[in-house]
């Protein structure tokens, strides 16, 4: 994993004890999430939601919200995650290709799925928030880049892709492509495509006979 990415984590001073303060509710958490899901799709933007409305609708205080996240992007980027963190798992099939291709088309029926439409949302607002565009890379891509980086060493390990590669740019053209069909939408999103697109990019360094 290039070392450029790897974060630090702060230790745990409390030493394994409950902060002070009332038990937070995973019920309250999981409705605030859903809210935010719905809320999204509704209205279609991330600008037009607020943490009021969120609150209301899952029927909680504005200040229970903040207790689990600090900004308005945070929650949004988290809500996208928490439905799509068990999906988007690679799979270790024993081969590359299958593990790369198989995660490929769960992408595809996400970005294919309602869902695309928050994720559709979470870009566009990016490209003027820089807060939600951290948060989206911070809490949603590096989580999944970090682990297709251990599934590509899986594959320099067996020898079907050189040590050498350069594992940025390869995700990068795995993935990119897939990107631009969901945001452009100059043609169609697939699995054939996933398909084509995955044994191409692999094949280009692939370690040769």
């Amino acid at each position: 994993m290039p070392q450029s990415y790897v974060r630090a984590v702060a230790p745990d001073k409390t030493g394994g004890k409950r902060a002070p303060g009332r038990p937070r509710s995973e019920h309250s958490r999981q409705a605030i999430l859903r809210s935010t899901l719905k809320l999204l799709s509704r209205q279609g933007g991330f600008y037009d939601l607020s943490i009021e409305a969120v609150a209301e609708d899952a029927g909680v205080s504005k200040a229970t919200v903040y207790r689990w996240w600090p900004t308005k992007a945070a929650l949004v980027v988290d809500a996208f995650s928490a439905g799509a963190d068990e999906e988007l798992r690679f799979q270790d099939t024993g081969t590359l290709h299958r593990d790369i291709s198989q995660q490929m088309h769960r992408v595809v029926r996400i970005f294919r799925s309602p869902r695309g439409k928050v994720l559709s949302a979470l870009l566009a607002g990016g490209q003027s928030d820089p807060e939600l565009l951290e948060a989206f890379r911070d809490r949603f891509l590096w989580p999944r880049r970090r682990e297709a980086y251990k599934t590509l060493q899986r594959g320099i390990d067996r020898g079907e892709i050189a040590p050498d590669t350069d594992l940025d740019l390869l995700l990068d053209s795995l993935y990119g492509p897939i990107y631009m069909r969901f945001l452009i939408r100059h043609t169609e999103l697939s699995n054939d495509f996933a398909d084509r697109l995955c044994s191409l990019i692999l094949r280009s360094c692939a370690i040769k006979p």
